[in-house]
């Protein structure tokens, strides 16, 4: 375990998938992360690379090859290296190998780096393409937060604030993992969804282009909360598992199959394309109160 800490704010990372396993306010003396309670799902912040969601069939086409991958792709699986750390960061690295070019064909270097600066946490993915091909690729979050978080509030007292008014519906997920054709209303002119366990009896709630870019978890019975930006991420997840006392707040550069996907990779859903020797970015950041 890694641990980086500033004047307010001290963060524990697991090497193994570079995840984010511990966010505490020291002044609070309050854990913001969920304890990863295997009962119910025993991962804390998983990294989703270099897809996002589930392929159909847990298979894609390139190239007119066939490849299997599973859910969410095998960097939350792996063990990364420390490139660079310092007091308050830490920047992991894993690059495509032997054994990643049986199930993803191109060539990569993925880092994440986590930045702590007074009560926020600033977590960045960098996709560096080393090949003399475009590379094609999903990234995203998966950050679960205590809910509740105080022993005084309970799940239902805390709900989630949205920056901007949002008239956006969710986009059901099948049996199969697979984003469905027809989407159901959610936040319909709104920047509020309060939360209930009841929220997630039928998976995640998947959004397409918010007008959002900050998402903020709090409770009008706790001054104590958090606010997540994310500029620049097309899609969001919010997750929580079935009577769990948690709510992930999910950032994502893809999205899942949907269940009319024809399995081409290189047209698929939220896909991106980085061109050969170039590098792609992306930051989210989470900051306690």
């Amino acid at each position: 375990m890694f641990t980086i800490e500033s004047s307010l704010l001290k963060a524990v990372i697991n090497p193994k998938g570079a995840e984010l396993t511990s966010l505490v306010h020291k002044e609070h003396s309050l854990e913001y992360m969920w304890s990863g309670n295997p009962a119910f799902w025993g991962k804390h912040s998983p990294v989703l690379f270099p897809i996002v969601g589930t392929l159909k069939n847990n298979q894609y086409q390139y190239k007119g090859q066939s490849y299997r991958l599973g859910r969410h792709g095998f960097a939350r699986d792996q063990q990364f290296a420390v490139e660079s750390q310092t007091a308050d960061a830490i920047t992991f690295l894993i690059k495509s190998n032997e054994e990643s070019l049986k199930v993803f064909p191109f060539a990569f270097e993925f880092r994440i780096r986590y930045t702590a600066l007074e009560a926020s946490l600033t977590v960045t993915y960098e996709v560096t393409n080393p090949g003399k091909e475009e590379l094609y690729f999903s990234v995203g979050g998966h950050p679960a937060f205590k809910v509740p978080l105080t022993d005084t509030t309970t799940y239902e007292d805390y709900y989630l604030t949205f920056e901007q008014q949002e008239d956006a519906p969710r986009w059901p997920i099948s049996p199969d993992g697979l984003i469905e054709t027809t989407p159901r209303p959610l936040l319909q002119v709104t920047n509020r969804l309060r939360l209930t366990k009841e929220l997630f009896q039928k998976d995640a709630l998947v959004l397409k282009g918010l007008r959002s870019s900050r998402i903020s978890l709090q409770s009008d019975m706790t001054p104590h909360g958090l606010s997540m930006d994310f500029p620049g991420f097309p899609f969001f997840g919010i997750w929580a598992a079935k009577e769990a006392d948690f709510v992930c707040l999910e950032p994502w550069c893809g999205i899942a199959d949907g269940v009319g996907a024809n399995q081409q990779l290189t047209n698929k859903e939220g896909i991106n394309k980085l061109p050969a020797k170039e590098v792609f970015t992306r930051t989210w950041t989470v900051s306690l109160f």
